[in-house]
């Protein structure tokens, strides 16, 4: 009787699998994910893939996670420089610049795995946290308020970008970005302001006489 064969130590095989996952995403969408593609892509058994991830949707949220981190890396690695501090505006517009300058197929792939999360309920706490993570270093520069309406405008921004095929303008994202943090009545973080007033009313309510 032949003896077993020994089991190949493969510690980096998971990682292959969420690789292979998302280049199956950025070739052919999320349609075309399926544990025979990624095992076909990843060159490894298909037990393998249902092995590390037992549903589609364990393996797009370990993808999400990995694609998250593009432009949050690049965020949290500018949040300690100067021009930071000295014009957050510009360098934010800079920042989305260089992103969506950049490898387009990644950008793409980022925000494919994001938006899947309207209709796959698992992905739904990932894209959230992507959210709060970069709300949490915007926050350091400025209020809370502020740091969400700012991730929502750059998230707008550069989906109509990615949309349109429009050219990314930066001069436009800068002074849209300096208007949220300008300070003064009616801005984000102003208490007085109509947002502030409208989140604080119970439904049904009016505060006019």
């Amino acid at each position: 009787m032949a003896a077993a064969r020994p089991r190949r130590h493969d510690p980096e095989r998971r990682q292959r699998i969420v690789d292979a996952a998302l280049r199956v995403v950025g070739a052919r969408g999320i349609a075309g994910l399926s544990h025979r593609t990624v095992a076909a892509e990843a060159d490894v058994p298909l037990g393998s893939t249902t092995y590390h991830f037992a549903s589609l949707d364990e393996l797009l949220v370990a993808a999400l996670r990995q694609a998250n981190e593009g432009f949050g890396r690049q965020l949290r690695e500018r949040a300690e420089l100067p021009d930071m501090e000295a014009d957050l505006a510009s360098a934010l517009a800079r920042l989305m610049g260089e992103w969506i300058g950049g490898e387009r197929t990644g950008v793409e792939l980022e925000y494919e795995l994001y938006l899947a999360a309207l209709r796959r309920p698992a992905l739904r706490p990932v894209a959230a946290e992507w959210t709060e993570a970069v709300t949490g270093v915007l926050a350091r520069h400025t209020d809370l308020v502020t740091a969400r309406a700012l991730v929502a405008l750059m998230d707008g921004i550069c989906l109509q970008v990615l949309l349109t095929g429009t050219a990314y303008d930066e001069a436009y994202a800068r002074a849209m970005l300096a208007r949220l943090l300008a300070p003064g009545p009616g801005a984000p973080g102003d208490p007085t302001s109509g947002a502030a007033r409208v989140s604080s009313d119970p439904p049904g309510t009016s505060t006019d006489t």
